[in-house]
C-alpha cells in the first residue's frame, strides 16, 4: 500500500522531531544536572521570591534580590572557606597517617586478648586510611575540574534566575505538555510537591542546619579541624538512620583520650540534647507527615545517587525512587490507566 503524501509528512516531521530530540539530548547532557541544581534551587526559594515580589511587584528586582542573597549565603561562603577546607583536609590525611591507633584500642580495651586488639586496630587503620584517601582524592579532583565547576556554577545561576523568575509560565509549559488528565494531574502535583519538600526540608536542610549546629560546637569546644569536620557532619547528618553522631562520637572520645575529660563531657552533653534533637523538632514544622516517604527509600536513593549523579544525587537520587514509587503504586491500585485516559 502506497503512502500517501500526507503519511509521509508526518513521517518526515517525526525523523526530524527525533533527530532535533538527540541533538538536544546531546547539547544538554554536559549540564544537565548543573540545570537541575539551578531548578532546585528555584523551587527552593520560591516561597521567599513570592513573598518579596508581592513586596516590590516587579519580577526583575525581586529575582536579582533573591540571587544576591543566595550569593551571600552560598557562594560567598564557600569562596572564603574552600582555602581552609583544603588545608585541613591536608592535615587531617597526613595525621591519619600519624595516628598510634593500636596504644588507642588498648587504651579502650585493656583486658582484651591481644589478637582481638590487632586485628581491630587494623579494621580502624584501614577504614580511617580509606576514608582519608578517599576525601583527599575527591578534593584533588574537584581543584582539577576548577574551569569546568565555575563554568557548570554559571549555569546554575542562570538556570536558577529564568526558572525563579518565570516560573508561572514554566508551570503551564509543563502543564500544556503533560499527558496526564488535568484533574489526576492536579493530585500528582500536590504529591510530587509533598515528596520533593518532604526530601529536600525534612532531609538537606534540616541535616544543613544539624551539622551546623555541630560545627558550633566544635568550635565552642575547641576541636582541630573544625570545618571540615563540619562539612562531614552535614553529610551525616542529611543521611537517615546515620546521623550526626558518626562524627560527633568519634571526636567526643578523641577528647577523652587526649585528657580533655570534661570537655569530652560537656561536648557529648551539647551534642545528645541540642544537635540530635534539632531534627525531632524542626520535621514537624517543615515536612509534610502525609507524604510517607520511607528513610529507607530516602537512604538508599542518597547513596546510589551518589554514585551516579554525584553530590546532586544526594537530592535525585531519593526524589526518582519516590516518584517511581508513587507510579507503582498507582498501577498496584488500578488507577495507573486512569491518569492518560480523557476525562468523562
Amino acid at each position: 500500500m502506497a503512502l500517501s503524501n500526507k503519511d509521509i509528512k508526518r513521517i518526515f516531521a517525526a525523523l526530524i522531531l527525533i533527530i532535533l530530540g538527540i541533538a538536544s539530548f546531546m547539547i544538554i547532557k554536559p549540564i544537565a544536572l548543573s540545570i537541575f541544581a539551578g531548578l532546585i534551587l528555584a523551587y527552593v526559594f520560591s516561597p521567599l521570591y513570592k513573598k518579596v515580589y508581592r513586596i516590590i511587584r516587579e519580577r526583575n528586582t525581586a529575582t536579582t534580590l533573591i540571587c544576591i542573597l543566595v550569593f551571600i549565603l552560598i557562594l560567598l561562603p564557600l569562596w572564603f572557606f574552600i582555602p581552609i577546607i583544603i588545608q585541613q583536609i591536608f592535615d587531617l590525611f597526613n595525621l591519619s597517617q600519624n595516628i598510634d591507633f593500636s596504644a588507642i584500642i588498648k587504651g579502650l580495651f585493656p583486658s582484651s586478648q591481644a589478637d582481638f586488639q590487632e586485628k581491630l586496630t587494623t579494621l580502624v587503620i584501614q577504614f580511617t586510611g580509606n576514608m582519608a584517601s578517599s576525601i583527599f582524592s575527591y578534593f584533588i579532583t574537584l581543584l582539577q575540574e576548577l574551569p569546568s565547576l565555575l563554568l557548570n556554577l554559571a549555569v546554575v545561576l542562570f538556570v536558577f534566575f529564568f526558572a525563579l523568575r518565570d516560573q508561572e509560565n514554566l508551570k503551564e509549559f509543563i502543564s500544556g505538555i503533560s499527558p496526564f488528565r488535568k484533574d489526576k494531574e492536579a493530585i500528582l502535583v500536590t504529591r510530587f510537591k509533598d515528596i520533593t519538600s518532604s526530601i529536600i526540608y525534612g532531609y538537606i536542610i534540616v541535616g544543613i542546619l544539624q551539622g551546623l549546629a555541630l560545627g558550633l560546637g566544635l568550635l565552642i569546644f575547641g576541636v582541630p579541624r573544625a570545618l571540615i569536620l563540619t562539612i562531614l557532619g552535614i553529610f551525616a547528618s542529611m543521611l537517615p538512620m546515620v546521623g550526626p553522631w558518626f562524627v560527633w562520637v568519634p571526636v567526643a572520645i578523641g577528647l577523652f583520650l587526649t585528657g580533655k575529660i570534661g570537655f569530652a563531657i560537656a561536648f557529648s552533653i551539647y551534642c545528645l540534647f541540642f544537635v540530635s534533637t534539632i531534627d525531632n523538632i524542626l520535621r514537624p514544622y517543615i515536612v509534610s507527615r502525609k507524604t510517607g516517604v520511607s528513610s529507607v527509600v530516602v537512604l538508599v536513593g542518597m547513596i546510589g545517587g551518589l554514585f551516579v549523579f554525584n553530590i546532586l544525587g544526594l537530592i535525585l537520587g531519593p526524589l526518582i525512587l519516590s516518584y517511581l514509587l508513587l507510579f507503582l503504586k498507582a498501577y498496584k491500585d488500578g488507577t495507573l490507566s486512569d491518569m492518560f485516559s480523557p476525562a468523562e
